[in-house]
């Protein structure tokens, strides 16, 4: 890496310090650490919700994926994109307006206790567990792939790297909260995708414009450019199931019920669908063009960029690690400060995603189980410094977890999402449309979703079982969770409350 790359990198990563100790001072209750004070504008809360949602896997994975088996990769990002859309079109605020109605919750278990009166505290803690343990591996996975950047940007052994990245995270997620997390996204989203634009249309430029770009992907191989491809009607399925996740994310749904108001809604849900989508494009684009702008260049050239080579079956040049195909581009197409620029924004998507688990693992322990619990009477600045010392503690077991460098992150990564969506996915949306959802309606469906995904992922597999774990987990769950509340009744001050939200 060269001394301009490297500068820009340093700078970039003082300055999302510093965003940390500015939220550090306008942090006074659990409230602002968890949830800003309900003062999210609508940019701040897309990019946001955008930047925690795509992680390392928009600039990493899915053109390493693009780059290694052509369009029909993307079916993907195509059921995150509809997924994303109806999110915000039917859940962002629904869910603003019932939070606060329902006692002003301010985490996602507050929520569900709130709006379903459950004295006893189980559904709290059973939510809260569910997210301690998703998030835990999910926060783990972050911390690999952030490692790997490092590791390979600033030629460090895997634990410096591992380390390095996890202190900065944990230290603006420590010190500002939901406020600092907030935004530092909003400028990590800027960044990726100033990236996710710049690389593709450069890269094109390249090639000698579209039509020879794209015909020369055709002549090396032209299954690239075909969707369904190889791809069959279960994989198509398990696909575009990843959408169904959405309606579930703990960390994308406090970005809803953070909204200074719902009337900012609509002008948010443009901002994010935008950045969303013109992002996946340039994603996709970058790996597809990607094939064609490798299999032209000098060995040498590649290596001096320490990019490992390989012959395909078909005899074309191709990256050995095809999710390299990002990073390789940055530093061969731009200028070193542009570069630096570029893998900021790499480690911008890692980052983005684990501060945003971090916080709402944090709130779970604070909130969830230490307030709901052991303390009941506890001061907002005492219950400020638990979910800061849980942001480290987390953190420090996410890092441990993460010490083996032949972690799988995909994996991680799809096992925790299925996990939040198959979870919390159907009783959000019951609990935001339906008003006979009772409380054990709700505690069945968190129960089966989860336990579901965790069967059909670990111990099944084969034929109708390759199906990802996402389908049979959120169908599951949502039967269970209408036929236990079909047999009961709510409380009359529930639906009450219901039909007080629903005309707000």
């Amino acid at each position: 890496m060269s001394t301009a790359t490297l500068i820009t990198f340093i700078v970039y990563l003082i300055g999302m310090l510093g965003i940390g100790f500015a939220a550090y001072r306008l942090t006074s209750d659990l409230s602002d650490y968890v949830l800003g004070g309900r003062r999210l504008g609508p940019g701040v809360a897309a990019l946001s919700a955008g930047a925690s949602d795509m992680s390392g896997w928009l600039l990493l994975g899915l053109p390493g994926a693009i780059y290694a088996g052509g369009l029909s990769g993307a079916w993907i990002g195509v059921g995150l994109a509809i997924g994303a859309y109806l999110n915000w079109q039917f859940i962002a605020r629904r869910l603003r307006v019932f939070t606060e109605v329902a006692n002003d919750s301010i985490t996602v278990p507050d929520y569900l206790e709130n709006r379903f009166r459950d004295h006893s505290h189980v559904l709290r803690v059973i939510s809260a567990f569910v997210i301690l343990l998703f998030f835990t591996f999910y926060t783990s996975s972050g911390m690999v792939a952030g490692a790997k950047l490092f590791e390979a940007s600033f030629e460090l052994t895997y634990t410096q790297a591992l380390w390095i990245g996890a202190i900065v995270t944990i230290s603006y997620t420590f010190l500002g909260g939901f406020l600092a997390v907030s935004w530092t996204d909003f400028v990590q989203g800027i960044l990726m995708f100033f990236a996710l634009i710049a690389v593709p249309v450069v890269a094109v430029m390249e090639l000698g414009g579209w039509s020879d770009a794209v015909d020369a992907v055709g002549q090396i191989d032209p299954t690239y450019l075909n969707m369904v491809q190889g791809v069959g009607g279960l994989a198509i399925i398990s696909s575009l199931a990843w959408g169904l996740g959405y309606f579930g994310q703990p960390h994308i749904l406090v970005r809803f019920m953070a909204l200074r108001s719902p009337k900012d809604v609509p002008k948010a849900r443009f901002i994010g669908i935008g950045w969303m989508v013109l992002g996946l494009y340039g994603a996709i684009f970058t790996g597809l063009f990607g094939l064609a702008f490798i299999a032209t260049q000098d060995i040498n050239t590649l290596g001096s960029f320490n990019a490992e080579v390989i012959t395909s079956d078909a005899g074309v040049q191709m990256l050995a690690d095809s999710e390299k195909i990002f990073i390789t581009f940055s530093q061969i197409l731009f200028h070193p400060v542009i570069a630096g620029i570029l893998l900021a924004a790499i480690l911008s998507a890692i980052m983005s995603t684990i501060d945003s688990q971090l916080l709402v693992s944090s709130s779970a322990l604070a909130e969830d189980f230490y307030k709901a619990i052991f303390r009941k009477n506890a001061s907002e600045r005492e219950l400020v410094w638990v979910g800061r010392f849980a942001v480290a503690a987390i953190a420090l077991i996410a890092v441990l977890i993460a010490g083996n460098p032949d972690s799988s992150v995909l994996d991680l990564v799809s096992y925790a999402w299925a996990g939040f969506g198959a979870a919390f996915g159907p009783i959000i949306i019951l609990s935001l449309f339906w008003k006979g959802i009772t409380r054990n309606g709700a505690l069945a469906g968190i129960i089966v979703g989860a336990v579901t995904v965790v069967v059909w992922g670990d111990f099944l597999s084969g034929g109708i079982f390759d199906l990802y774990e996402m389908v049979p987990g959120f169908l599951l769950a949502l039967i269970a969770a209408i036929a236990v509340s079909a047999a009961g009744n709510p409380p009359k001050d529930i639906e009450e409350e219901f039909d007080k939200a629903r005309t707000m």
